[in-house]
């Protein structure tokens, strides 16, 4: 019997006759060759067949082979220098399994609607697929960074009564006879999870209702939210950069590949995991804009002009130290030196890409966070389990959120978000 193989593993079988079970993803031919391009959802790669080896394989591949049908292939791996690869397969066989007749993405150009129309089709591509395994590196490496740093991975719910952040911006939905919403944070269930286990993290999908159209926004999207007792904000921004950095290095060693796939040089990588990261506070930065001629004042939250701007000046990940309360949500920490600015931070992306991170330190007193609930115009009873953890045994602690999807499109060099998700969620799409 022969041995059925990935094709990721074919450097494994040179000089080897194997079989694989993969799809057509292109074809051409002369009158005495065909080269078939080949995949099985592990890698891409070309098949030969010769006419001289069999005539009737041969018409099969030419006529009867579609764009995505499906088959098992014979033949002997063989290096070739020459591919993106590495390698090919000397086809001896062709067991077709499935056909496609008209498949829709042929191989030319076809407009970003389209190609999301047919989501569940483009995925099968060379970049979408790179993209996945990306995805799915970053999320392994996830795991394992906060399981090496003493975490507990806590879930919190979907369905959720409170609104961590503000209430404009919520997916709501009637629970039996009261209202809930799609969770737009786990933060508040994480800082629970802290009081209980010390360090935790939540990983999962958060929706937020904005009805914006820029390429950093989808309405459902992946969230790395770690909450931390007994931690003052300095620790936090270390765990915080180590965490990106640890990512970086993990898709550098693992995925090159697939990042020279998708546009990016690995090697561009390697300064951002490289640490510390620079920290600027928010005064600073209001006067590093103002001097580049930026048109903003103190008071003014930061859009992708100014946080473009400011990474540029670094050329690496910023963290931006304590903004002003009337920006940020109302469970931050008053900065000591200025009761007008919260203990927080912003992590800025280079290259264009913006925040990826916003954390801070969490306020601890009963009174200042129930005034603080008050004057964001919330409903206390709502948020009364919130408030318990600070009538029993509060400590100082800290947290963060990671946008998953902005740190892939980042690192991948997308223009973006939609295409860094299996099947994005925007204002304008729920399908496929």
């Amino acid at each position: 019997m022969l041995e059925t193989i990935d094709i990721i593993d074919a450097p494994k079988y040179v000089g080897q006759t194997v079989r694989i079970a993969c799809w057509l993803t292109d074809k051409r031919s002369s009158g005495k060759i065909a080269f078939l391009q080949l995949r099985d959802g592990t890698a891409f790669f070309q098949g030969i067949l010769l006419k001289k080896t069999s005539e009737e394989m041969f018409d099969l591949a030419r006529h009867d082979l579609r764009q995505e049908s499906s088959m098992y292939v014979t033949g002997e791996i063989a290096e070739d220098k020459r591919s993106h690869f590495g390698y090919e397969i000397h086809i001896s066989n062709i067991e077709k399994i499935g056909d496609s007749e008209d498949y829709p993405i042929t191989p030319k150009d076809h407009g970003i609607e389209f190609l999301m129309d047919h989501r569940h089709l483009w995925l099968r591509s060379t970049r979408p697929a790179a993209l996945m395994r990306i995805r799915d590196r970053t999320k392994r490496a996830t795991y394992e960074f906060f399981s090496q740093h003493g975490f507990t991975q806590f879930d919190a719910p979907l369905l959720t009564a409170n609104a961590p952040e503000g209430t404009t911006d919520l997916f709501h939905t009637e629970y039996f006879d009261t209202d809930a919403y799609l969770s737009q944070s786990g933060q508040l269930y994480e800082e629970a999870g802290a009081m209980a286990l010390k360090r935790v993290y939540s990983f999962g999908p958060t929706f937020r209702a904005e009805k914006s159209k820029t390429r950093r926004h989808l309405t459902e999207f992946w969230m790395i939210e770690p909450e931390m007792a007994f931690m003052h904000q300095d620790e936090s921004l270390k765990i915080q950069e180590d965490y990106v950095a640890y990512l970086v290095k993990c898709l550098m060693e693992d995925c090159p590949r697939e990042l020279k796939t998708v546009g990016r040089d690995p090697e561009t990588l390697k300064p951002f995991t490289e640490t510390p990261y620079p920290r600027i506070s928010y005064d600073k930065a209001i006067q590093m804009l103002q001097d580049g001629g930026l048109d903003v004042k103190w008071g003014d939250d930061f859009g992708s002009p100014e946080e473009t701007y400011l990474a540029d000046q670094f050329k690496k990940p910023v963290f931006v130290l304590n903004y002003p309360k009337i920006i940020k949500p109302f469970y931050m920490l008053t900065d000591p030196e200025d009761d007008k600015k919260y203990v927080c931070a912003d992590l800025l992306a280079p290259e264009g890409y913006g925040e990826i991170i916003g954390g801070s330190e969490r306020e601890t007193d009963y009174d200042t966070l129930l005034q603080a609930i008050k004057d964001a115009h919330l409903d206390p009873k709502t948020y009364q389990w919130y408030l318990d953890l600070r009538k029993y045994g509060t400590v100082p602690h800290s947290g963060f959120g990671m946008g998953f999807e902005r740190f892939l499109c980042w690192i991948c060099l997308q223009d973006h978000l939609r295409e860094t998700i299996p099947f994005p969620r925007m204002i304008n799409r729920l399908k496929p």
